[in-house]
């Protein structure tokens, strides 16, 4: 401990340290931790050095560490997920950014509070709240009522295989749910809980639908063993409420079943005391048992009903099976472990009512062992004295019994472990106890079934996976109890006990358990195999390769019980699985599913690098210069005909404005978000305080991973070259020069009414010297009353605010036609994505919306007109195209991009109407016969379909009026002068050099305008910009004569690698 000196030998204008005396305790009172890790403002600043020759007068309160500093130590409530966790400064606080907004890392915040996990009632220990409801769940129906019937089935030998099997199972699948329950807070919903945050939201929701349903069919069997147990009590007394049989076990049942759910409605704290009861119940039926089987038979009675006391002759004979038709079945080994499963399936016990636990990740391994291996132990025991003394058929008769024919009376016998159930009941010391045993622990597991299930429904109510069960979520009281959930399972419970028959129920429980406990061992082998590094569990004695035997032993095991039945819960399983996986929940619970994907990709992707590149195999990935993709919708969705399910695309974001952190990340969050609900699968790439130029070629050259960079750059014509700086157009040029440098291929993309709608849909970020801007009139006759020198194209570079404003206003109260009113609560819809079109938005609009956005027009809020034509051009690429053509002007050998994008368009489903159609170029007029030849041999190579191919001449001169158009383009731009290498000048020196080359380009765009003025899309060899011999103007003049009042353009250059092949 250190402390500052208060001696004059202090250094000028600094502290010294000196160890502080020992008092006994701290004496620094900056020691005093905050706990939650909530820092206060820094207040360094109030330290002050110590003056010269002065002493310093210690203070009576000392400033704690929260006070020095903003940093905050090591703490558990900033680990918390949960809105009520203390939050840690966030980096740009510490670092002194301006980001001052926490967010959430995680996405979705766990709430502590309203949900099964945070139940503010009674919480118990691992004794009460696992070990004792395992135990009861265990010791089920099966112990006192089916266990000497399986004895007599199967034989002693394969009983104890049977348990053997059912043992190693449950083991097994307790190692895994061991450490899947220590690998961090175990909450409320039992099973789901645990399958969900392991394997995800579609494994999870699924199966903890089915075992819900399980565990209310169960309830159902152990209610229907209670009736079966009571009726045959009551018919030895003559009594009974209708027939003594089946339907007076369902009017038993359903009155037990009511009583029961009020129970556990009471609460946990009154459960958890009837357990303590029920327990006691059954251990002293479980002694009476034994002592009453050591002791042997007491009368020739019990002699009769086939209770022989330890014999050895009746042990050797019941240890061998004796397999019989029983209750309209025919049965084998795997039949009777159907019956027999369920009575080993409690296991999950304390798992479902997790969130009720102190510590649910110790509590569970430790009860659910311990439980597990008392039970198997008495189920072993319980084997051997039924097998040792008690035979498989007795009449019942005294007679018999003396005449040694006791046994003879098959199949008419009355007695014995074949023909009744309540055989432990005629071998224990004191008979009725076996049947309060019975009761208590058929009663129990039913209890602790009921019990579990609401949560369980609740809980994935509270995900919100199931629109269904959302109902349900709601819970009641301080303890939030699912009040809601209890009828769901009161209601389930009650159907299947109107069946009455536990043998025919106990097989399909069995495969809903087996199905469970399969999907808890692949949530083990799972994470253990891929490792992620929040894969820590405490528990330790588990194996990856024991879990993966675990969860292939149950499915197998399934399918030898009944396959049909297997079948069908598999069948369940993948219908919730879809489901889920349809309705896509927006849930991030860090599953090993999601580890599995990265580790996945990651792999692939350094597969991909040691694999050479072919040909054959060419993908065109495409990095898509075009701001944020709201802005151009068009420009993306172009992207996107290309590489739709086929290559890579990435967009690229370049914006001069500097971004704070929450900005940034919102930014990219909305884009995934706009492509998502548009279907497009793509990357997106943002840089900010960086000009376009930079920009641009820091993209070109850090895009990608390994082999996934993209090979193409593509971009939107810029339309204001003429109207905008010089540095603008420089950057613009030079970002071509960039692409060609590094060997990507080229890609601009121009629209009639241009791309960019930054300004229409409020993007104020979205502005770059690259974006597009309109120098002509819209070409669409807009009849909305607006003012013709109002309008401007979407993606001008003037505002917006005042677009419409004239004295022919649209009328109140309409909507017109061929303008979308766009009100501010609807402009997000627009930003999020057009999916299909206008005529989505215009219905939507006008028939959803329709008073509110007429309303809006008269509000003092401001309003956004969206013309037709605009909407037209954002959804161009989204329609479905009429039949027509698209026109391939392949003039050069760039390698065959110019000619594999538009073969790429022309087979997606929206432009299958179009046909190819092909020209090229002559080099030399009298030999265009035998060139057109040549070039339909190369296509039919390549396997291209085309529709026709000609074969054309530039070698004419320009129509003078095509030249004085062009002259007058440049005019601006020309000069005598000698121009610099940046300067946005074309000399009469270059205009002269370069004059063949740009009649060339006149002379197309005459021969354009005569074939291809029809065309859905025109697509074109690009004009190679050659470095150091031609200014931007003179270029950019060039691009302006081919595609102005052109159909939707392409300009398209190679890296001059061939992408396409004639070889197999």
């Amino acid at each position: 401990m250190y402390r500052r000196s208060d001696s004059a030998e202090t250094m000028d204008g600094r502290f010294t340290l000196q160890p502080a005396k020992d008092s006994g305790g701290v004496d620094n009172g900056a020691f005093q931790l905050h706990e939650n890790g909530v820092t206060k403002e820094d207040t360094l600043s109030d330290l002050k050095p110590t003056p010269p020759n002065s002493h310093f007068v210690p203070q009576k309160r000392k400033k704690s560490l929260v006070q020095l500093t903003r940093e905050a130590l090591p703490r558990l409530e900033n680990y918390r997920n949960s809105r009520r966790a203390a939050k840690r400064p966030s980096l740009g606080e510490l670092h002194g950014g301006e980001d001052t907004v926490k967010q959430d890392p995680n996405g979705v915040l766990e709430q502590d509070s309203g949900t099964p996990g945070g139940h503010a009632g009674i919480k118990l220990g691992w004794i009460q709240g696992v070990f004792i409801p395992c135990l009861l769940n265990i010791f089920g129906v099966m112990l006192f009522l089916r266990l000497s019937w399986v004895v007599a089935e199967a034989g002693v030998g394969e009983s104890l295989i049977i348990i053997g099997i059912s043992a190693a199972v449950c083991i097994i699948t307790t190692l895994s749910l061991s450490a899947i329950s220590t690998n961090g807070e175990v909450k409320g919903g039992g099973i789901y809980y645990i399958i969900s945050r392991s394997l995800g939201p579609e494994f999870g929701a699924s199966v903890g639908i089915v075992f819900a349903f399980a565990n209310s069919v169960s309830a159902s069997m152990n209610t229907i063993g209670f009736c079966n147990s009571l009726s045959e009590l009551l018919s030895k007394y003559d009594l009974k409420i209708i027939d003594a049989g089946i339907n007076d076990a369902r009017i038993v049942g359903c009155i037990a079943l009511v009583v029961m759910i009020m129970i556990c409605a009471v609460g946990m704290e009154w459960e958890s005391k009837a357990q303590n009861f029920l327990i006691v119940a059954i251990v002293a039926a479980m002694v009476d048992f034994v002592v009453g089987t050591i002791i042997g038979p007491t009368s020739d009675e019990q002699r009769a009903q086939g209770f022989t006391g330890f014999n050895y002759t009746t042990f050797t004979t019941n240890w061998f099976s004796d397999y019989r038709r029983s209750e309209n079945m025919d049965y084998d080994f795997f039949q009777v472990f159907a019956i027999f499963f369920p009575s080993v399936t409690g296991i999950q016990a304390g798992a479902n009512i997790s969130g009720d636990l102190k510590d649910p990740a110790s509590a569970i391994p430790k009860g659910t062992f311990l439980a597990l291996v008392i039970s198997m132990f008495s189920y072993a025991v319980f084997v051997f004295f039924a097998g040792a003394a008690s035979l498989r058929d007795a009449s019942g008769s005294l007679q018999d019994l003396a005449n040694g024919t006791l046994s003879l009376c098959t199949p008419d016998c009355q007695y014995g472990t074949f023909n009744n159930y309540q055989m432990m009941e005629i071998m224990s010391a004191w008979g009725p106890l076996i049947y309060v045993g019975c009761w208590a622990a058929t009663l129990s597991t039913a209890l602790t079934n009921l019990l579990s299930v609401p949560r369980l429904i609740q809980a994935l109510g509270i995900d919100r996976i199931y629109p269904g069960l959302i109902f349900f979520s709601k819970g009641y009281g301080k303890a939030g109890e699912p009040y809601r959930g209890y009828v769901l399972t009161l209601l389930v419970s009650a159907a299947f006990l109107l069946i009455g028959e536990l043998n025919a129920i106990a097989p399909l429980i069995s495969n809903f358990y087996l199905a469970s406990y399969a999907l808890i061992n692949f949530c083990t082998f799972h994470a253990a195999l891929i490792k992620p590094l929040g894969w820590r569990p405490t528990f330790k004695y588990y194996n990856t390769w024991l879990s993966l035997a675990g969860f292939i032993s149950c499915v197998v095991i399934m399918f030898l019980i009944n396959w049909q039945t297997s079948l069908i819960t598999f069948g369940v399983i993948i219908a919730l699985y879809l489901l889920v996986v349809y309705r896509k929940p927006d849930v991030n619970w860090g599953s090993s599913t999601q580890a599995q994907t990265y580790k996945t990709a990651l792999t692939t992707a350094h597969r991909l690098i040691n694999i050479g590149e072919h040909v054959k195999n060419y993908k065109p990935q495409i990095l898509c210069l075009c701001g944020s993709p709201s802005s151009r919708p068009a420009l993306i969705d172009f992207a996107n005909l290309i590489t739709k399910n086929n290559s890579l695309l990435v967009i690229g974001d370049v914006t001069e404005v500097r971004l704070q952190h929450r900005v940034r990340s919102s930014r990219i969050q909305n884009v995934y978000s706009w492509l998502r609900i548009n279907k497009i699968k793509g990357f997106y790439s943002l840089l900010d305080h960086t000009q376009f130029e930079n920009g641009a070629k820091a993209l070109l050259q850090t895009t990608g991973i390994g082999k996934l960079s993209p090979n193409v750059l593509m971009m939107g014509y810029k339309n204001d070259w003429r109207g905008c700086t010089s540095e603008e157009l420089m950057a613009y040029f030079n970002v071509l020069h960039a692409a060609f440098d590094h060997r990507l291929a080229v890609a601009i993309l121009r629209l009639k009414d241009g791309l960019d709608y930054s300004k229409l849909m409020g993007d104020e970020l979205n502005g770059t010297p690259a974006d597009i801007s309109m120098s002509q009139p819209p070409t669409v006759d807009l009849r909305s009353g607006l003012a013709a020198n109002t309008m401007m194209h979407a993606d001008s570079n003037l505002s917006l605010a005042d677009l419409g404003k004239s004295d022919t206003a649209t009328p109140k109260n309409t909507i017109s036609k061929n303008t979308t009113i766009l009100g501010p609560q609807y402009k997000r819809f627009l930003a999020d994505g057009v999916k299909n079109g206008n005529s989505l938005i215009n219905s939507m609009f006008a028939k959803k919306h329709a008073s509110k956005v007429t309303d809006s027009t008269t509000s003092n809020s401001k309003v956004h007109q969206i013309p037709t034509f605009a909407m037209d051009n954002m959804t161009l690429f989204r329609n479905k195209q009429n039949k027509g053509n698209i026109d391939v002007w392949w003039l050069y050998d760039d390698g065959g991009l110019t000619m594999l994008l538009p073969y790429i368009i022309s087979t997606r489903q929206a432009w299958s109407n179009c046909k190819l159609r092909v020209f090229a170029l002559s080099t030399n007029k009298n030999e265009i016969e035998e060139e057109e030849k040549s070039m339909a041999f190369l296509l039919s190579k390549f396997r291209l379909n085309y529709s026709s191919l000609k074969i054309v001449s530039i070698s004419d001169k320009p129509q003078e009026s095509t030249i004085k158009f062009f002259n007058d383009m440049i005019s601006e731009f020309r000069t005598d002068e000698e121009v610099g290498e940046n300067e946005c000048k074309v000399s009469e020196a270059e205009i002269a050099s370069l004059q063949d080359k740009t009649y060339r380009q006149l002379r197309l765009r005459e021969l354009l305008l005569e074939n291809s003025s029809d065309a859905n899309l025109i697509v074109m060899s690009l004009p190679m910009p050659r470095k150091g011999k031609l200014s931007a103007p003179l270029y950019m003049a060039w691009l302006e004569a081919l595609t102005r009042d052109m159909p939707p353009y392409l300009l398209v250059r190679g890296n001059q690698q061939s992408v396409l092949t004639f070889y197999s």
